[in-house]
């Protein structure tokens, strides 16, 4: 009991709160960090046709970048030359900046004739200004609402329009 009223009254000297008080504006600035993050989370969508060597470029491209794959996604559907991939990695926004991601996807797109090559960074880029239309029952809004509360769908919901037919 005596070493733990000890460690608990020099707790606060440890983390540097002695002689501060809870209303100090100054406090507040210690705590609050407007720098931007030390690592940002990418999504690319690709669509080619397939060809040996995709998934090695790409991985190349964010590796080389000082990226770090996250999950990877890869379809080709039988008896078609398409390739689809949705790839998810995490990045340093300092060494890569938003304007040299895009470049570096696009090298690859023109490379492989990609139809589609679309890259999302969450923190950095807008957000979608949409409006839901739902039915009366409301368990898809309500995940929707859930996915969306967790910052894990890149928009902004305006309003929520429901159908009670």
């Amino acid at each position: 009991m005596n070493i733990l009223r000890r460690v608990s009254s020099n707790f606060p000297r440890v983390l540097g709160f002695a002689r501060r008080t809870f209303n100090s504006s100054r406090f507040l600035a210690d705590f609050v960090d407007s720098s931007p993050p030390a690592t940002a989370l990418g999504v690319h969508v690709f669509h080619c046709p397939d060809e040996v060597g995709i998934v090695a470029k790409l991985s190349e491209c964010i590796a080389s970048r000082g990226g770090n794959i996250l999950s990877v996604d890869v379809f080709v559907p039988e008896n078609k030359n398409v390739f689809y991939s949705r790839s998810e990695f995490v990045f340093d926004p300092i060494r890569w900046p938003r304007a040299e991601i895009d470049e570096d996807f696009f090298k690859i797109s023109k490379l492989f004739n990609a139809m589609r090559s679309v890259v999302r960074v969450p923190d950095l880029d807008p957000k979608y200004k949409v409006a839901v239309l739902a039915s009366k029952q409301d368990h898809c809004l309500v995940d929707l609402l859930h996915e969306w509360q967790d910052g894990k769908l890149p928009l902004d919901i305006t309003c929520v329009i429901r159908s009670n037919f």
